[in-house]
């Protein structure tokens, strides 16, 4: 699992610069990248994810879908992540089968204690762990805290998300999470900075002392 999870969204980046993205992202070192597109169709969503899975072929990625169980499914991607209000990781299960990996975004104590007794949840994401502008209606924020707490009342692999960049990306790892998943750190300038950005957040993620 690499530290950094970057999250190549089609929002920001444009669908058609998606396979492009994850390939700088790839080239970047990161070994670890969510595909997100909240606004296209179906089948605009199946062209974008599958151009990345050909973009990845052989890189040793570990590419997952944002919250599209039925393309995880009919894809070769190695999870889907999912949310409080998207399809129940159960019934996930039962569309990806047992070999695609699950992650399930959690936001208070309930939610995650909900999450870490789940045995259909392989990874629990925790946050907004600093405020975001990665969501129009964000949850309210858990702070490094609730990334400590979280750490020591789970064994599953944990993921710090929300408001993470080159400037606190060292503290979220240091506070126990095995990844910080980003969005607007690593899409910010667009596709041709993606690849730069990946580079930075590594570096300062190195600050850890963890490796990506």
């Amino acid at each position: 699992m690499g530290v950094v999870y970057a999250i190549a969204d089609a929002g920001v980046l444009g669908a058609e610069a998606l396979p492009a993205a994850v390939a700088e992202m790839a080239g970047a070192g990161i070994r670890w990248i969510q595909v997100r597109a909240k606004h296209l169709s179906g089948s605009g969503w199946h062209a974008a994810l599958a151009a990345c899975c050909r973009a990845l072929e052989g890189s040793g990625v570990r590419l997952w879908v944002d919250d599209r169980a039925d393309l995880a499914a009919l894809l070769p991607v190695d999870g889907v992540h999912v949310g409080q209000r998207d399809l129940p990781p159960a019934a996930a299960r039962r569309v990806v089968g047992a070999d695609v990996k699950i992650g399930l975004s959690t936001h208070d104590e309930e939610q995650f204690a909900a999450a870490d007794a789940d045995p259909a949840v392989d990874v629990i994401a925790v946050g907004p762990v600093f405020p975001t502008t990665g969501k129009e209606d964000p949850d309210p924020v858990v702070g490094l805290s609730f990334v400590r707490w979280a750490r020591e009342r789970t064994r599953k692999p944990l993921v710090a998300i929300g408001g993470i960049g080159a400037g606190n990306v060292a503290e979220v790892l240091a506070a126990g999470a095995d990844a910080a998943a980003v969005l607007g750190a690593v899409c910010r300038g667009g596709a041709g900075e993606v690849r730069v950005n990946c580079r930075r957040l590594m570096i300062a993620a190195g600050a850890a002392g963890r490796e990506g």
